[in-house]
C-alpha cells in the first residue's frame, strides 16, 4: 500500500484550494471573484496584477468578502529591504506571503512577519533539471528542495511553496512542521503547452502532504468555472473525508 501524508492541520477543507488570480487587470480580477462566488475562499495575488493598478485596494476588497489572501511577489532584495517589505505587508491583513533567497533573507522575514505567515520558495515549479543546469545549481532537484526546507523550518518560516512531486519527501524528512502549498496542479491531463514541468493532480498533491494547492489555468480557462472550482473542492473533501 502506498504510504500517505494527508494533512492533519486544522485547516477548513474549502480553505485548502487556493485560486491563482493570475489575470492582467483588478477589474478582470473582481469579476473573477464575483463569478466564482462560494466556491472559492482563498485567493493567490501575484506580480501581474501587482502590476496592474491599485493591488492593496484590491486585497482589502478581498478582505471585506472575508476572502483569505496569499500575496505571491517572492520578495528577492537585500535581507534590511526584505525585512521593512514584510513588516509593512503583515499590517495589511494578508495571510501567507512568498519570499525567494538566501538564510538572510529568510531570517529578515521571520523576523519581521508578525502573524503574516511567510513562505519559502524551494524551486519554482516551472523548472526543470535543465533549468537548474542553466542557473548554475549542480544537485539534485529534490536535493536542492529538501535542502531549502529544512533551512527554511531552522530558520523560522511558516512554511514552502514546494512542487507535489517532491512534498513526500519533505514529509518523510520534517513531518508536519512546515506548512506546505503546492502550486502547479492540474485536475486533468497536463497540456503541451503548459509552462508548468513539475505537475501533480489534486488528489496526488494531498496525499503527499500538501496543507494547500494553489490552482490557476484550469479554474480561469473553464466555460463554467464555479463549477470546476466546485469540482476541485468536491476531489478535496473526498480526500479528508
Amino acid at each position: 500500500m502506498t504510504e500517505t501524508f494527508i494533512s492533519t492541520k486544522p485547516i477548513p477543507v474549502r480553505e485548502r484550494l487556493i485560486m491563482a488570480l493570475d489575470v492582467p487587470s483588478i477589474e478582470e480580477a473582481k469579476k473573477l471573484v464575483e463569478e466564482l462566488d462560494d466556491s472559492v475562499i482563498f485567493y493567490k495575488v501575484g506580480m501581474e496584477l501587482f502590476m496592474s493598478g491599485d493591488y492593496f485596494g484590491f486585497i482589502e476588497w478581498l478582505k471585506a468578502r472575508h476572502k483569505k489572501v496569499f500575496v505571491d511577489l517572492k520578495f528577492f532584495d537585500i535581507s534590511a529591504t526584505v525585512g521593512r517589505a514584510i513588516k509593512a505587508l503583515s499590517n495589511k491583513g494578508v495571510d501567507l506571503a512568498t519570499i525567494h533567497g538566501n538564510d538572510a533573507i529568510m531570517e529578515a522575514a521571520a523576523a519581521n512577519k508578525g502573524d503574516l505567515k511567510v513562505l519559502a520558495v524551494t524551486a519554482l515549479t516551472s523548472l526543470d533539471r535543465g533549468d537548474l543546469d542553466d542557473l548554475g545549481f549542480k544537485c539534485d532537484v529534490r536535493e536542492l528542495v529538501l535542502s531549502r526546507a529544512k533551512r527554511a523550518l531552522q530558520i523560522g518560516c511558516d512554511g514552502i511553496v514546494s512542487s507535489g512531486l517532491e512534498v513526500k519527501m519533505i514529509r518523510q524528512a520534517l513531518a508536519d512542521k512546515l506548512l506546505v502549498i503546492t502550486p502547479g496542479i492540474r485536475p486533468v491531463d497536463n497540456r503541451e503547452e503548459d509552462d508548468q514541468k513539475r505537475v501533480v493532480s489534486v488528489e496526488q498533491a494531498f496525499e503527499n502532504g500538501a496543507d494547500y494547492i494553489v490552482v490557476g489555468r484550469p479554474i480561469r480557462d473553464a466555460e463554467n468555472r464555479k463549477a470546476m472550482a466546485e469540482k476541485i473542492q468536491n476531489q478535496i473533501a473526498d480526500v479528508f473525508a
